[in-house]
């Protein structure tokens, strides 16, 4: 099929037009990453998929033709997107929890693209995370140190143009999405953050049509996997391939927003005990979180014995 049949399917007007199946989806995206479709398709076909609003099948086609397309990384225990843009949180206090989910054990992999805003790769030093230059670098990272991060623009250049297309269409588009569910390590386990709350659903959704075995999906601080200890929060997803949701209470009383968070990211690689109680439990519910969907018995406890270490990984 050529991707003008996949824009006439969804834009034939009312009564005649319908969602794309996860085949078709899957065709679409194969085309679309193949760089032979025209720009102007590739345009029309992303608009029509915002207005009428995508759909766990679609998401789930274009999000296993993605990964097909992606280099192998290999033995990845938990997979963490970031791709939030930034604009209402504070410090990247998440790649901290990362770091503790490393240090116990599990190999992770956060990949992503953050926009214009440059506070998650700029903490990346900080946690004790190496930034790997392409999929062997990071295979060996995850040997070496349990963790990495994978920018998208090297990790799948093609799937990062469409990304970028929001520069020029001037809306976000169903890729920002089917980024979250990338999963180029074909982990078990995957955290994901969302800044729209009808996300959580949807992911969990295609999740499931992809056959994942765990996802915790949240409204997190500026749409990355970051829980904000003063909030309830409502937690979607998968356990053991089945549904899941979950309400997890507020950590502390303190309601100050995320973003107001102004101890320096740095104090937190000393010593966790360091901080204040706000961003430790920023830290703390965040990795306990990401323990439950990896399978821990006591999550939290899990995360709590880790708070006196530091969040430096051992040396390359």
């Amino acid at each position: 099929m050529t991707l003008a049949e996949h824009v006439r399917t969804l834009g034939r007007g009312p009564g005649r037009s319908r969602s794309l199946t996860e085949i078709e989806a899957y065709d679409a995206m194969r085309l679309m990453l193949s760089g032979d479709a025209a720009p102007e398709a590739v345009g029309a076909l992303l608009m029509l998929l915002r207005m009428k609003g995508e759909t766990a099948g679609e998401i789930a086609g274009f999000a296993r033709a993605a990964q097909d397309s992606a280099p192998v990384i290999e033995a990845v225990d938990l997979d963490w997107p970031s791709y939030a843009a930034g604009r209402t949180r504070g410090a990247p206090w998440f790649l901290f929890s990362a770091a503790m989910v490393a240090q116990a054990g599990h190999r992770v992999l956060l990949h992503g693209w953050n926009g214009a805003d440059q506070k998650v790769r700029g903490g990346l030093d900080a946690a004790g995370i190496k930034t790997a230059r392409n999929a062997d670098e990071a295979n060996a990272l995850l040997v070496r140190r349990g963790i990495a991060y994978l920018p998208l623009e090297t990790l799948h250049p093609g799937l990062f143009r469409l990304l970028q297309l929001r520069e020029v269409l001037g809306l976000r588009s169903c890729i920002n999405t089917v980024c979250r569910m990338l999963n180029p390590g074909r982990a078990n386990a995957s955290v994901q953050g969302v800044f729209h709350p009808s996300y959580r659903l949807l992911q969990a959704d295609a999740a499931a049509q992809l056959g994942w075995q765990s996802l915790s999906v949240i409204k997190g601080g500026g749409g990355e996997f970051e829980r904000h200890p003063s909030k309830q929060i409502e937690a979607f997803g998968l356990r053991h391939g089945q549904p899941y949701q979950a309400t997890l209470p507020a950590l502390v009383d303190d309601t100050r927003r995320l973003a107001t968070t102004t101890a320096p990211v740095l104090q937190a690689a000393q010593d966790l005990r360091a901080l204040p109680a706000f961003e430790t439990q920023i830290i703390l519910g965040t990795a306990a979180l990401a323990f439950d969907t990896l399978g821990a018995v006591d999550a939290s406890a899990q995360a709590t014995t880790r708070q006196g270490t530091t969040a430096h990984l051992h040396p390359a």
